[in-house]
């Protein structure tokens, strides 16, 4: 474990060892974020950033000093805004926010997923624009760099006012309270940090618990996830829809260029593009005579495939302006000015989610169709439920059940949340996104899609041996020969669930893809 260093009042840790991610506030991407949050990569906070929390947390003790009325400062939270606080009450207010908020449901989000949010809260907190203390984000940093992770329930926020209630349960554990896991187990928050070699913060200062509270952290995690995921499972179908497409003997003349840039839309050419280099120097496909067009998950994949690429392409560039944005309210600027407003309020993360939600349902949905297609193929050459013992054995019959029970689900997980706000705050609060709720549904999709992509893959393992894995096409015979490592090949019925679950997770961990992406 690093040695922890006191300096001047503040906590700093010199990694110096093994690939870190450095963190200002402002150019934290989507890609560099899954790294922390998938791969536990370090961080480091810039001494630019550093130096912009401390000038604004002196900003912020120079206009309560002058007796500025500032909400969430000098008032309660809220319709409670029309409180006054007096300056004796000032710490408490900010931690009595923090305890009274945490009041969170539900099954404890993963490692991943609090990984991301500490990340998150980070790195818009190094805008400076919210007025806290330096210790404050180097305690977050540590936090994250030492593996305490708090306890924070997935259900309770409503996508506006900042993601409050996990947030809550994050900042509990900074003050040494609440439920934190460390090295596997879950311990009392104080109890985890001592046994990182750290220490809670004594107390917070004006603003602190409102700041920390403040923000999109949950909704930005959970669908920072989710894209990653969708990313995976995206290049990994691309790999599974070209097995099929070969195992199926597909025909190749609904890829050509020509067709694709009579309707130019740029999702559409790259998945063609892509899907004629996976295809290029195949002897399987073109060699099936039995009619002049095939089904439609064969020969429009460009057309379904591609809305989905440009749909990762959207939501990506959401993501990264959230991510480097300052999400508090108020925000003290450094002309002084404290301003009042709604920068928490998760409307583009609801929509983003959303978005994302259909586009990786429809992926699944697709897999799903192709497996029915592996299932019923004997006019293709290929036997009943890819079974060589059909009859008394099943094959691989039940996989398209799975696949469509998911699918099923996806289907119901669509069903728009950010469309359904209901008010909060006696009403002060009067419009909520219900983004975390987007987030929660499009993160157990993106889950589910890899599922399914996992199911198609297993199956194009099987239907490729039974017609030749010698006819593959160059580009896609390496990754066969890895999948054929994960999977046993063609013979009687045998529990398969190990061998989908190695797939599955090869695909998780971005192992298993389409080499073209």
């Amino acid at each position: 474990m690093p040695h922890l260093i006191h300096v001047a009042g503040h906590l700093h840790c010199p990694y110096t060892d093994g690939a870190m991610v450095e963190l200002d506030g402002h150019n934290l991407t989507p890609q560099l974020a899954l790294r922390v949050i998938l791969d536990e990569e370090k961080v480091r906070i810039s001494a630019e950033a550093l130096a912009q929390v401390a000038a604004g947390a002196d900003r912020l003790a120079h206009l309560v000093e002058q007796g500025t009325q500032l909400y969430g400062v000098t008032t309660g939270f809220g319709k409670l805004s029309r409180v006054t606080v007096s300056p004796d009450e000032y710490g408490a207010l900010q931690e009595n926010i923090v305890r009274s908020h945490a009041c969170g449901v539900g099954a404890p989000l993963s490692e991943e997923a609090v990984r991301g949010m500490l990340l998150f809260r980070l790195n818009s907190l190094l805008t400076g624009l919210s007025g806290i203390r330096p210790q404050v984000v180097e305690l977050l940093g540590e936090m994250l760099n030492r593996g305490v992770y708090p306890v924070i329930p997935e259900q309770g926020s409503v996508g506006a006012s900042g993601d409050l209630v996990p947030l809550a349960h994050l900042a509990l554990v900074l003050l040494g309270e609440g439920r934190a896991w460390y090295l596997g187990e879950e311990l009392p928050g104080g109890e985890a940090l001592r046994r990182a070699g750290l220490e809670p913060l004594a107390g917070l200062a004006p603003k602190e618990g409102l700041a920390l509270l403040n923000g999109t952290a949950y909704m930005l995690s959970l669908t920072t996830l989710a894209w990653g995921l969708g990313w995976r499972a995206f290049r990994a179908a691309l790999l599974a829809s070209s097995l099929t497409f070969q195992a199926l003997r597909g025909s190749t003349t609904p890829l050509d260029e020509r067709l694709h840039q009579a309707r130019p839309h740029p999702g559409q050419l790259k998945v063609a593009a892509w899907l004629r280099e996976l295809l290029s120097g195949t002897k399987l496909c073109d060699t099936w005579q039995g009619d002049v067009q095939d089904p439609y998950s064969l020969r429009c994949l460009p057309q379904l495939l591609g809305p989905c690429l440009e749909n990762l392409w959207w939501v990506e560039e959401k993501l990264r302006v959230e991510m480097n944005s300052a999400t508090d309210n108020p925000l003290i600027f450094p002309q002084g000015d404290a301003l009042p407003g709604g920068n928490f309020h998760g409307q583009i993360l609801a929509f983003a989610a959303e978005s994302l939600a259909l586009a990786l349902a429809e992926l699944g949905a697709s897999c799903e169709r192709r497996i029915s297609l592996l299932m019923t193929a004997e006019d293709r050459g290929l036997p009943p439920f890819l079974s060589p013992e059909a009859g008394p054995s099943s094959g691989l019959m039940l996989l398209q059940y799975t696949a469509a029970a998911l699918a099923a689900e996806n289907k119901v997980l669509c069903h728009p949340a950010a469309v359904d706000s209901l008010p909060t705050s006696g009403g002060k609060e009067d419009h909520n996104s219900m983004g975390a709720t987007s987030a929660w549904k499009v993160l157990r999709i993106a889950e589910n899609v890899i599922w399914q992509v996992a199911l198609e893959l297993t199956c194009a393992r099987w239907a490729v041996e039974l017609v030749g894995p010698e006819g593959l096409s160059p580009a896609t015979r390496p990754s066969f020969r890895q999948l054929a490592q994960l999977v046993p090949p063609p013979g009687p019925d045998r529990f398969m669930g190990e061998a989908i679950a190695r797939v599955r997770a090869a695909i998780r961990a971005g192992e298993v893809q389409a080499d073209v992406v």
